[in-house]
C-alpha cells in the first residue's frame, strides 16, 4: 500500500512555553497532517537528553523526556497556575528553543506541579509505577544521585554509589524518596500525555514512527544499572566506543562516544534487554525506525581514549539472530532499518533477511562520482523514500551550496534546469512521492521551502541542534492543500 507521512521533531512544535510538547499545538498538527492526506507522523527519540540537547543521547532508553510535559495541561488540572507558568524564563526567540533556559526553568515549574500532585490517591499513577517498576525504580534514583552529586556522570561518583553497593542503595533510596518521586511523576505525567497524544492521532488515522537509537549514552540510568550488558574494561571505564569512519559528513569520523555492547552476554540472556526495550517502544509508537542498523551486522570499534574515530576497527554484531529472537517473543512488528551510510553486501543481507524496509534519501542520489543506490530508478517497493532525514541540510539549504558538478547531474536527471531556487524543494517532493517506495516520508521544513537555518541537526557539532522550531499560523489550510493534492496524484492517500 502506498502511503506518505511527515517527519518533525516533537520539539520543534510551537508551544507557549519554549519547546514543542504534547500541547494544543501538537493535537493541531494531528490534524494538520490528516487535512493534508498523510498517514504518519515522524519523531525523532522522546527520551530525557543531557549534554549536548541530543535526542540520541539519553539518560534512559526507558523514559520520557519532561520537556514534552504539556504545562498547560497542568494547569487545567490545577497543578500549576499560569501566573507561575509565565513568571519562568523559557527562552525568548519563538523559532528556536534555548536549552539552557529550557533546563533551569522546566524542573522548577514541575516541582511546583509535584508537590500538589495527589499521587497517593491516585490509583492511575500507582498502577503506572507497578507496571514500570523494572525500570523506573534504577531511572528515579540515578536521577535523584545525579542530583546529589551536581550532575556529575554517575562513573565520576565515589566507589560506593558508582558501584550500586546494595546497603548503600538502600539507604540513597530513603534519604532520596522525595526526590525519587518527582522523577517518576515526571515519567507518569510523560506517559499520560504521550497516550492522549497518540490516541488521538490514531482516531485521526495516522501512525506514530518512532526512533530507537541503536546504543544508549554512557551517562545513562541503562549503563550504570546494568553494566554487564556493555563493554566496560573496568567499573565505570569504558573498553571502546561507538561511533562512524570518516565519510563525506566528516573527515575524521564521527566518535559517538556511546558504550558498545557486550554480544556474548546478550547472546547468552537470549538477547531479554533487547526484547524488553523494542516491546516498551511499541506501547509508544506503531513503526519503529531502528537506528544505525548496519551496526547489528558490524558495528564500528573505536579505542575509549582516541579523540578522533580514525583509528576504529569494524567487529562482528548479533545479526539475524537478534531479530528473530525479538520476532518469536514479540511477533512481526512494523520496523524500518536505518541503513544509510556504505554498506557491505553482508549489511544488504541481513536488511533482506529481515524483510525490513531501508531507506532512501534523494539527496544522497546526486553524486556526480557514482551510480548511487538512491536514484529513484534503482528503488524497490519494500522501501521508505526522504527528500532528507534530520541530519540533512533541507533540500533548499543543501541545493544552494551543491556543487556544481552534482547540480548538474541532478539537472539532467530532473530536466529542470529552468525551476527557480524557490520552488526546487517541489521538484525533489515529486519525485519522492512519485517513486515505487511503499512509504515516503517528508521532512516538513522541505514542504515549506525552508533554508539552512531550519536544519535540524548536523553531526559532529554541538551548540546549534535540535532547535528549530515552527512559529504558530506557519502551518496553513493552502499548505494542507497543496500537499494532498501531491499525495493525491501520487496514489498515496
Amino acid at each position: 500500500m502506498r502511503e506518505s507521512g511527515i517527519l518533525l521533531p516533537v520539539s520543534s512544535l510551537p508551544s507557549r512555553y519554549g519547546i514543542g510538547c504534547f500541547s494544543k499545538e501538537a493535537y493541531e498538527f494531528i490534524d494538520f497532517l490528516a487535512k493534508a492526506g498523510q498517514k504518519k507522523w515522524q519523531v525523532l527519540p522522546l527520551g530525557p537528553t543531557g549534554y549536548g540537547d541530543s535526542p540520541y543521547q539519553s539518560f534512559s532508553t526507558y523514559a520520557g523526556n519532561p520537556y514534552f510535559i504539556d504545562l498547560e495541561t497542568l494547569i487545567g488540572w490545577g497543578l500549576l497556575s499560569y501566573e507561575e507558568c509565565d513568571s519562568y524564563d523559557f527562552g525568548q526567540n519563538e523559532q528556536y528553543v534555548n536549552y539552557e533556559k529550557m533546563y533551569i526553568s522546566r524542573s522548577k515549574v514541575l516541582r511546583l506541579a509535584y508537590d500538589r500532585f495527589w499521587g497517593d490517591e491516585n490509583q492511575e499513577y500507582q498502577s503506572f509505577i507497578a507496571d514500570n517498576r523494572d525500570w523506573l525504580e534504577d531511572y528515579g534514583l540515578f536521577m535523584a544521585l545525579k542530583d546529589k552529586f551536581g550532575g556529575e556522570g554517575w562513573y565520576l561518583w565515589e566507589e560506593p554509589y558508582r558501584d550500586r553497593h546494595p546497603g548503600t542503595m538502600v539507604r540513597c533510596q530513603e534519604e532520596l524518596a522525595k526526590e525519587i518521586g518527582f522523577y517518576c511523576f515526571q515519567q507518569y505525567m510523560f506517559w499520560k500525555q504521550w497516550q492522549n497524544l497518540h490516541h488521538y492521532a490514531l482516531e485521526k488515522g495516522i501512525e506514530i514512527i518512532g526512533d530507537v537509537p541503536i546504543y544508549v549514552a554512557f551517562d545513562s540510568a541503562d549503563t550504570w544499572a546494568n553494566p554487564k550488558l556493555f563493554q566496560f574494561q573496568e567499573k565505570g571505564k569504558l573498553l571502546a566506543v561507538a561511533g562512524c569512519p570518516p565519510d563525506s559528513f566528516s573527515a575524521t569520523g564521527q566518535l559517538w562516544g556511546n558504550p558498545l555492547y557486550n554480544w556474548k552476554y546478550h547472546k547468552e540472556t537470549g538477547y531479554a534487554w533487547w526484547i524488553r526495550r523494542v516491546a516498551h517502544c511499541f506501547q509508544w509508537y506503531d513503526v519503529l525506525r531502528i537506528d544505525h542498523f548496519r551496526g547489528f551486522d558490524q558495528y564500528y570499534s573505536i579505542p575509549a581514549e582516541d579523540e578522533t574515530a580514525e583509528n576504529g576497527h569494524w567487529e562482528d554484531g548479533p545479526g539475524l539472530e537478534l531479530f528473530e529472537s525479538i520476532r518469536r517473543k514479540l511477533g512481526n512488528l512494523k520496523i524500518i532499518a536505518e541503513d544509510l551510510g556504505f554498506l557491505t553486501e553482508s549489511v544488504r543481507e541481513l536488511v533482506d533477511k529481515t524483510g525490513f524496509p531501508g531507506m532512501k534519501v534523494l539527496q544522497f542520489a546526486f553524486d556526480s562520482r557514482d551510480d548511487s543506490d538512491y536514484y529513484p530508478h534503482n528503488y524497490e517497493k519494500n522501501c521508505v523514500v526522504y527528500t532528507g532525514t534530520h541530519d540533512n541540510d533541507t533540500v533548499r539549504g543543501w541545493y544552494e551550496v551543491l556543487d556544481a558538478q552534482d547540480k548538474e547531474v541532478s539537472i539532467q536527471y530532473m530536466d529542470n534546469a529552468d525551476t527557480p531556487l524557490e520552488k526546487i524543494h517541489w521538484d525533489f517532493i515529486r519525485m519522492a512521492m512519485g517513486s515505487v517506495g511503499n512509504l515516503c516520508v517528508i521532512p516538513l521544513q522541505d514542504y515549506m521551502g525552508l533554508g539552512t537555518e531550519a536544519r535540524i541537526n548536523q553531526p559532529s557539532t554541538l551548540g546549534e541542534n535540535w532547535k528549530w522550531r515552527l512559529v504558530k499560523g506557519q502551518l496553513t489550510e493552502e499548505m494542507a492543500h497543496e500537499i494532498y493534492h501531491i499525495t493525491e496524484v501520487y496514489k498515496r492517500l
